[in-house]
């Protein structure tokens, strides 16, 4: 029997696989920060989507990694390529117990752990416009910004002002 997490749509995942997407993230997320790289998870794109991970490097360019912790979770999702228009490099991010074969030629593929994470397979760097890259780039901020505005007060949101 799995658990899921009622209030999320059905195509959520077990809570196992939860549990291993969020050891991927911390492993990719370790391997960009050694690069210098920002990182914010769960970030709201746009058109709506909610992107896995969104990478910001020192030199502006945007990368967003989809996570993936089983065959069936890869599956099950298939919004990957509408991201596409709001980075410059899409990656996938597995762990060891996920195939890598399923990975599509045209994105990038990372293996992770709950420690590390190594580029297998760079993704090809796709410039996005300068407008669009401003406004990821205000988003990302602002996410960040809010995401620690709710550590200190985890009911702002709550509050009319």
């Amino acid at each position: 029997m799995s658990i899921s997490n009622p209030k999320a749509n059905s195509s959520s995942i077990a809570a196992p696989e939860q549990a291993g997407a969020a050891r991927i993230a911390r492993g990719v997320r370790r391997m960009f920060a050694a690069s210098g790289y920002s990182t914010v998870s769960e970030m709201i794109l746009p058109d709506g989507r909610r992107a896995d991970l969104v990478a910001l490097a020192p030199d502006g360019s945007i990368e967003i990694v989809e996570i993936k912790s089983s065959l069936a979770d890869f599956r099950a999702d298939r919004k990957w390529r509408f991201y596409l228009e709001f980075c410059d490099r899409l990656y996938f991010a597995l762990d060891d117990r996920t195939p890598q074969h399923v990975v599509p030629d045209d994105a990038g593929l990372i293996l992770a752990d709950g420690f590390s994470a190594t580029i297998v397979r760079a993704s090809e760097m796709v410039p996005i416009a300068a407008a669009r890259r401003k406004s990821i780039i205000l988003r990302f901020a602002r996410h960040a910004a809010d995401r620690l505005h709710a550590l200190q007060d985890p009911r702002w949101r709550d509050h009319e002002f």
